[in-house]
């Protein structure tokens, strides 16, 4: 059986192609600390296809800097704008193409997962998650676009993933199990 190893770099991105958020995080056993959180902006380019482009070069610019184990994505929801789907599903996978050159490997997650793995609430807002990461990861400040805390939240999801299945094997019932069994992660 192969040793875990005990840390890792977990890279979070929140595809979009107006406004991308990420964010990266070091995990150590079960104990995760905020590395980087942040945006790139797309809004003043009116080209698709220069967008695309942006979010190829800012992500493979990200990927060699912070160098992370894996990334995370969050995956494109369901909407009524076939559009603005497709224009989101190419965001993503873009972002998925400069991973895969830097052979990173990849975890997709719905918007639901993460908001349900941070909030412990699947239907919850952008402004509920940023400010449970803020006790999680214990920062202050608040970013100018919550597609940063976005990002920073698929990372933090992916995290959870591992931390729910490994060791023991236990599972979580809800937010408030998780809690009681790990007083020492929660500030």
């Amino acid at each position: 059986m192969l040793a875990e190893k005990k840390e890792r770099v977990i890279m979070g991105i929140d595809p979009g192609t107006a406004i991308m958020g990420y964010g990266v995080i070091l995990e150590r056993g079960s104990k995760i600390e905020l590395i980087s959180m942040g945006i790139v902006r797309m809004d003043h380019l009116e080209d698709h296809f220069l967008k695309l482009q942006r979010i190829f070069e800012k992500t493979i610019n990200l990927i060699d800097e912070y160098k992370p184990d894996t990334l995370a994505l969050e995956a494109p929801f369901y909407g009524k704008n076939i559009q603005v789907m497709l224009k989101l599903g190419r965001a993503q996978g873009i972002a998925m193409a400069a991973a895969l050159s830097r052979n990173i490997p990849i975890n997709e997650y719905a918007p639901r997962k993460i908001k349900q793995s941070i909030t412990g609430n699947g239907s919850a807002g952008k402004e509920q998650v940023a400010a449970m990461l803020q006790r999680l990861l214990d920062f202050k400040e608040t970013p100018e676009f919550l597609d940063a805390t976005d990002g920073l939240a698929v990372a933090v999801c992916h995290s959870f993933q591992k931390v729910g299945n490994a060791g023991k094997g236990k599972t979580y019932s809800g937010w408030e199990s998780f809690v009681k069994d790990n007083k020492k992660r929660i500030k």
